[in-house]
Parts: C-alpha cells; sequence; structure tokens
C-alpha cells in the first residue's frame, strides 16, 4: 500500500503535468482518477493496519472487517471523482478547445499507465496471497486506470487524426462513466462483506472435501465401526483476511471425551490447512441427537 502511494504521487504528477500541456479534458479526467488512486491507497493502508490488530476484548473476532470500509472508501471517491469529470467535460461538447503539445502529453501519460499496470499485477498477487480484500480493490481500481488511460490515449490520437475537437469531451465522459461501474462493483463488495457473506465456492468446496473424508473415515474399533462420525449445520463466514466456520460434529455415543476432543482437533487442523487465516468451532454431540438450535426453521435448513 506504500508503494501504491507512492505511485499514485508520481502518475498525479504526470498525468496533471500532460493536462496542463494540452488542455484535454481526457487527461485532466485521468489525472483525477489517479487522486482516487492516492486517497484510497492511504486510506486502505490505514485500514490494513487496523485490519491487522489481535483480537481484544472489545473485538473477540478480530478486526477483520475493516478491510471493507477502505473498499467502500474507494469506491465514494470514485463516485466524487466522476463527478468532477462530468462537470468539467460536458460543457467542452458545445465548446470545444484546441489541444496543444499533444505529443509529450501522451508520452507522460502511457509512462504514468505503465507503472500503474506494473504495481496492479504485483498487488494483485499479494491480495491473493494475504486474502486482502482492501489490496484486491486497489489493484483492480489501478487496472481499471490502465483500461481508461488506454481508452483517453486512443481517444486522443483520434483526435489528432481527425480534428474533431468534440471527441475529447467524450472522450472524458466515457471515463467517468467507466469509473462509475467500478465504484459501484466496489461499494456492492463492501456492502456483502459486511453483512457476514458466506465463504466463498472454492473455499466451501475445501471445507466439504475435509468434512468428507473424515466422515467416511473407518474406525479402528470393531464395535463402532459401523457408526461414522458425521457432520452438519456447516455455516461460514468472511470477515477480511479471516474466514469462520461452525459446524456439529457427530460421534458415536460410547466414545469417551478424550477420543472425541482429539478426532475434533484433528478436524480442526486439516480445515484450517485446507483454507488459510480460517477459524473453525466445532461443537461435539453423539450420534442420534441433536442440539436445540436445530430445531429452529432456520437451524435446520442448513443440514445437508
Amino acid at each position: 500500500m506504500l508503494v501504491s502511494a507512492g505511485v499514485a504521487v508520481f502518475t498525479i504528477v504526470a498525468k496533471t503535468l500532460a493536462w496542463r500541456l494540452t488542455g484535454s479534458v481526457g487527461l485532466l479526467a485521468d489525472a483525477l482518477e489517479s487522486l482516487v488512486n492516492l486517497a484510497a491507497a492511504l486510506f486502505g493502508l490505514w485500514m490494513v493496519t487496523v485490519a491487522a490488530r489481535p483480537a481484544d476484548d472489545d473485538h473477540p473476532f478480530g478486526h477483520g472487517k475493516a478491510e471493507y470500509f477502505s473498499s467502500a472508501f474507494e469506491g465514494l471517491m470514485i463516485f466524487a471523482a466522476a463527478i468532477g469529470i462530468f462537470w468539467t467535460a460536458i460543457p467542452r461538447l458545445w465548446e470545444p478547445e484546441p489541444l496543444t503539445r499533444m505529443g509529450l502529453g501522451l508520452v507522460l501519460s502511457l509512462v504514468s499507465s505503465a507503472a500503474n499496470g506494473a504495481l496492479a499485477l504485483v498487488m494483485l498477487r499479494a491480495a491473493r496471497a494475504q486474502r486482502s480484500i482492501a489490496l484486491e480493490a486497489d489493484a483492480r481500481h489501478l487496472l481499471a486506470d490502465v483500461w481508461t488511460s488506454a481508452g483517453v490515449l486512443l481517444g486522443l490520437l483520434v483526435v489528432m487524426l481527425t480534428g474533431q475537437l468534440w471527441l475529447d469531451a467524450v472522450v472524458a465522459i466515457a471515463v467517468a462513466v467507466n469509473i462509475v461501474r467500478e465504484g459501484a462493483r466496489l461499494m456492492w463488495r463492501s456492502a456483502q462483506g459486511l453483512m457476514d457473506v458466506a465463504m466463498e465456492a472454492r473455499d466451501r468446496a475445501a471445507i466439504d472435501a475435509v468434512l468428507l473424508r473424515h466422515a467416511h473415515h473407518v474406525h479402528a474399533e470393531k464395535h463402532d465401526a459401523d457408526e461414522p462420525v458425521r457432520f452438519d449445520h456447516v455455516v461460514t463466514r468472511c470477515a477480511g483476511q479471516q474466514s469462520f466456520v461452525d459446524l456439529h460434529m457427530h460421534v458415536p455415543g460410547i466414545w469417551t471425551m478424550t477420543r472425541a476432543a482429539l478426532a475434533r482437533d484433528t478436524v480442526e487442523r486439516d480445515l484450517m490447512h485446507a483454507v488459510p487465516g480460517l477459524r473453525a468451532r466445532i461443537e461435539l454431540l453423539p450420534i442420534g441427537q441433536e442440539s436445540a438450535a436445530e430445531s429452529t426453521p432456520e437451524m435446520a435448513n442448513l443440514s445437508p
């Protein structure tokens, strides 16, 4: 995130200089989006720092959801930039202005876009490794910025070839529409995360595979070999880099508490190995007995 902020400063300077040299509102729109990148990177750095704090008495499940605020803030900043672009570009449709020193302006924009693209690819890899929505949001916004810059450059080349100055304003408006779409996507994902969205299908499949393996395990004792372990009421949720799973583990009633606890520990270790960052809470029950919660319609629907 620190590197992202540094690159954002560089691109703001380069793209603002390109706009001042050419007078293009398309390049101005591109510079405004880079300003959003800087604000988002600084706020994201703050939220990633908060999310990394360990659990405490007031936040026993940790601070992972702080990352969703970063994504939401970035979405709001995108909307603000889009309004500024619309405000500047629409009057140019009726009163286009001549563009100057296009060659140097385009070179500056191209160099800054290349820096954004390289950083975005690095951040996406880091986001996947760290399971960080804040890093992913910033990386995807940088990629959107790269495509935006490509569109601006293409539009300005068309302006140079045709002499139709009003196309510069059209390019700027297209940039605003594109970043509004990206902002809406970020806001939606943040809202979903704050509402305890379930884990992704890939991670849920990994959990199911572990439970299936343990459920079909053949026990050493002959007298309970026909009573396999059973799992049900599996509930998952995500909070930033952390994910949680709650479930019931039904074991033969003749097992000792020690044996049941050891079996549960094995399942928990395998689950955490299968899904990095997972916290598992397993309630032990004898086969044939259900908990009070299972009698409610909401919980009953969670049984496989």
